[in-house]
């Protein structure tokens, strides 16, 4: 990594990893025995780690001018291992509190262990650390070779990457210590937001100067999806975390909005993350590789423009269906409501795109575990949307909301749609990264492909019941008018349901340590110089629109 970077990028590294660890000293002396002062330990540790590696190799000869006739991988090597890392703690975090609500006897006797602690540190494990590690590593590799242009330098990639990744360890440690702004989705303190900012910056300007460079004239629409993931979720961030800290030496800080504002606020941006982190991003994704391994045209370039501007436009009115029977306006919940059922036409257009794209490669399908994954994960992301939009009735809504229906419905989409094309893409792209001629087991693909399919139905279906039966169990009354049902009483209802979601979380965590394994051991894949496969030379993707 070190030794790619030009002298001018190694004073640039040691000048921001030293602030880093300036920044990290003195909120270890601010906060003292604060959580403020652990993270300021945590930052500390970083940027000496850095500054040493990088103070040890300063003197090393200049990087080959031969360096820039190829593309640059090393951000999307690592970002794939990051990926795997995070998606095996997330989800063993996830089966664990999954666990707990059907065991909760089964808890330690501390406080980071409890399942208020662990539950934030497996949703942000997740989405953020393997998503986010996904959608930055696949988005740097599609950027190349869509626009047949190099990344513009060799230090801004590093700085994304392993920047967010400290943003990641901020937020998961922040959680285990309790702290956070008590969102619905659970945030890190200011501090962490304004350097999750930065990076995010970075991100985006990478974006532009790429494309500036390009040498490829048209845009393919894999990186539309990027960019409005990377736009937006900056947006959404800054907006969402606006908030004053009590003083620079404490963690703590207060929101600016309150009351409805605050609720409103809120939903905007969580609805906007399922739709331009889980949902744009992943479009992106969708967009490149599943077309790549099926050596197919996209069905309709057209269709896929038409449909990433429907869903840039209407997601953005669409989180106030979170928020039926409150006392938001009425009238803002029925736009949300509208705007929600409308959006069933873009999303289902991309959904439509991808599988029509499969014609006449069917058979692929059939015997390709990594195409299966990416195939599945459009069915899922059809069924999913539609389900988004039915909740979103306000008659349906009486009865879903709150419920584990909700949960369901976040795990079809989460699991079935976001994870399995992530994995897809991930099986593709690894044999391309390291040059290798294929995976190491293709048997174990198939294994995680049916591990992942069997804990995603078990877990979604066992919701979907514990749900219905728990919105029907707390609208029953009796013939005097009184709920006919306590709430322990649905609890003790759903507790073979919550024994099923455990099982369904647990297969998909042994298949996500079977990609794992697999990735590791094609990485690690003694291959001869005869097999090794040429994929870094800047040519023309084979990505014409087929309309």
């Amino acid at each position: 990594m070190i030794a790619d970077l030009t002298r001018t990028e190694r004073r640039w590294a040691l000048t921001i990893l030293s602030g880093l660890t300036a920044t990290g000293l003195a909120m270890a002396i601010a906060g003292r025995s604060d959580p403020l002062g652990v993270h300021g330990w945590v930052i500390l540790a970083a940027g000496l780690f850095g500054c040493i590696a990088v103070a040890r190799r300063f003197d090393l000869p200049e990087p080959a001018a031969e360096r820039l006739h190829h593309y640059y991988d090393g951000p999307t090597k690592a970002g794939i291992v990051l990926t795997l890392i995070w998606g095996v703690v997330g989800m063993a975090a996830g089966f664990w509190v999954a666990a707990l609500l059907a065991f909760p006897e089964f808890t330690f006797d501390a406080a980071w262990a409890s399942f208020g602690r662990l539950r934030p540190v497996h949703t942000s494990g997740v989405i953020f650390g393997f998503g986010g590690n996904a959608l930055i590593a696949t988005s740097f590799h599609v950027l190349q070779r869509t626009t047949r242009a190099r990344l513009p330098d060799q230090l801004s990639p590093w700085f994304v990457l392993l920047g967010y990744n400290l943003f990641c360890v901020l937020a998961a440690s922040g959680y285990l210590m309790g702290l956070t702004q008590s969102k619905e989705y659970a945030e890190p303190e200011w501090y962490a937001d304004i350097w999750l900012v930065i990076v995010w910056v970075v991100y985006f300007a990478i974006y532009l100067r790429t494309l500036a460079r390009r040498k490829e004239p048209h845009i393919y629409v894999a990186n539309w999806y990027y960019m409005a993931f990377i736009l937006v979720v900056a947006i959404l961030h800054i907006v969402n975390n606006l908030a004053v800290p009590v003083s620079l030496g404490s963690a703590k800080s207060y929101s600016l909005f309150s009351g409805v504002q605050d609720a409103m606020t809120q939903w905007w941006y969580g609805h906007n993350a399922v739709a331009f982190f889980l949902t744009a991003g992943f479009l992106g994704m969708m967009y490149y590789y599943l077309p790549k391994r099926a050596g197919r045209p996209i069905f309709s370039y057209r269709l896929s423009i038409i449909s990433f501007w429907g869903i840039t436009f209407m997601y953005m009115w669409a989180g106030s269906h979170h928020l039926h029977y409150t006392a938001l306006p009425h009238w803002v919940q029925t736009l949300g409501m509208a705007f929600s059922v409308v959006l069933l036409v873009p999303s289902w257009a991309s959904a439509g795109n991808a599988l029509m794209t499969l014609n006449g490669a069917w058979h692929k399908v059939r015997d390709d575990a990594v195409l299966r994954f990416m195939a599945l994960a459009a069915i899922f992301y059809g069924l999913t949307t539609f389900e988004g939009s039915f909740m979103a009735i306000r008659a349906v809504n009486s009865l879903s909301h709150y419920t584990d229906w909700t949960i369901g419905h976040v795990h079809a989409g989460a699991l079935g749609w976001a994870a399995m094309i992530t994995f897809g893409s991930i099986y593709a792209l690894t044999p391309w990264m390291w040059k290798r001629p294929r995976l190491y087991s293709a048997k174990l693909v198939e294994v995680h492909f049916w591990l992942a399919l069997a804990g995603t139905v078990i877990y979604v279906f066992a919701m979907w019941n514990s749900g219905v039966i728990q919105g029907l169990m707390w609208r029953t009354y009796t013939e005097n008018g009184t709920l006919a049902y306590s709430f322990i009483d649905s609890l003790v209802a759903m507790h073979p349901y919550y024994i099923a979601r455990a099982v369904g979380g647990l297969l998909f965590l042994l298949g996500a340590i079977v990609a794992a394994y697999n990735v590791a051991m094609t990485i690690l894949m003694p291959v001869s110089a005869d097999d090794e496969i040429a994929s870094d030379l800047p040519t023309q993707p084979v990505l014409a629109a087929g309309e």
